[in-house]
């Protein structure tokens, strides 16, 4: 009920602002240019890249849990959150099991393993009810990184192969589900087959886009441009990831040497980070809140002025061109401009009036609360 109010004034503000001096560019408005900058425009909006902060703690809980993962197959010869490799395992298993080769052990290890992976995951749909970042409504981010955190202090301590393996395969499984999809960008932290395969396509692609146009010796046009520009920054965060979890496995190896005492003590390095991160979450968790949406307001306004700015020298030109006849090659790519700025406005505020929306709706079960009883 929210959303169509100002969506119809932000509309309406744009198409009074562009319709002023409409009718000696109506020719222009259909011209091939336009249509391929007005698409150019909708293929930079499916993608944004996630903020800064965003991509910094999902590349760091990849590294965490690359760590915990070389560190599970140096203290119990398992892997796990490898869990493409337990499931074949465990019809490998069956098999051997069936002709004598194997006890049921080893299929029990399997079997395991997915279903603990599968648990960690569970909870972490009972706990975050959304498979995207966001910080309203009823996630309970902190309180899942404690839970990850205890989960991996626990398997440090406890002694045995399957029970603490297990546990890590819990923990990585509620870490995994926790940024699952945010932006546009599938962001798996527990494993990296996905990412590499990611990498490798949207690099293919790229490739190319430059070879097809290598082999006709033309430019880019404007479409070309914006599939490049998104495909570049969707290979900056997936490189990310997978950096981080190499290096995070690394770090596992040599602090496993270096840290006194059985190899697994060395899960409390993982165990802390995500641990204190959960605690900050939950101790500053209306401060980031503010903070972010102030953030997100300033976005706005910022793309907002910019289509301001944008839409008025139209209107300049447009004046000119009447007086001048001049031809409208110029005033083509200022509209392209215009479109971009206006997509990007519309995208920042449909995110002001969804976070408007969710905390209405949080208001409202509030208040309805105190009625039934």
């Amino acid at each position: 009920k929210v959303l169509p109010g100002p969506r119809q004034k932000f509309r309406a503000f744009a198409f009074a602002a562009m319709t002023q001096q409409v009718h000696p560019v109506a020719p222009c408005e259909s011209s091939p240019n336009a249509k391929m900058k007005e698409k150019a425009a909708q293929i930079r909006k499916s993608f944004q890249r996630p903020k800064f902060w965003v991509m910094g703690f999902g590349w760091c809980l990849a590294a965490c849990a690359g760590a915990a993962n070389v560190i599970a197959f140096k203290s119990w010869n398992l892997y796990a959150s490898h869990v493409t490799g337990s499931t074949s395992a465990m019809a490998f298993r069956l098999e051997g099991y069936h002709q004598g080769e194997y006890g049921s052990e080893s299929l029990k290890e399997a079997c395991l393993l997915v279903f603990s992976f599968l648990c960690g995951a569970y909870a972490c749909g009972l706990l975050i009810d959304k498979n995207q970042v966001h910080f309203g409504g009823k996630a309970f981010y902190g309180l899942a990184l404690v839970l990850n955190s205890s989960l991996l202090t626990s398997a440090a301590f406890i002694p045995g192969r399957l029970l603490p393996v297990c546990l890590v395969a819990a923990a990585c499984g509620l870490q995994n589900a926790m940024c699952t999809s945010h932006f546009g960008a599938i962001i798996r932290t527990t494993h990296v087959t996905g990412t590499m395969t990611d990498i490798g396509s949207t690099f293919g692609r790229i490739s190319m886009i430059y070879l097809r146009k290598g082999c006709r010796c033309s430019k880019l046009n404007d479409v070309e441009r914006a599939e490049v520009g998104v495909d570049a920054r969707k290979l900056a965060v997936l490189f990310g990831l997978w950096s981080f979890y190499f290096m995070g496995g690394l770090f596992g190896v040599y602090m496993e040497n270096i840290i006194p005492g059985p190899p697994q003590r060395a899960l409390l390095l993982p165990a802390t980070f995500t641990g204190s991160v959960g605690l900050f979450y939950m101790a500053c968790r209306q401060i980031l809140k503010d903070y972010i949406k102030k953030l997100e307001r300033e976005r706005f306004e910022a793309d907002l002025k910019e289509a301001q700015d944008v839409l008025a020298h139209m209107g300049h030109r447009l004046q000119d061109l009447e007086r001048n006849d001049q031809s409208v090659v110029e005033l083509d790519a200022e509209m392209g401009h215009m479109i971009e700025a206006l997509h990007e406005v519309e995208a920042d505020f449909e995110n002001l009036v969804r976070t408007h929306s969710r905390i209405l709706e949080r208001t409202d079960s509030a208040t309805s609360k105190p009625d039934k009883a």
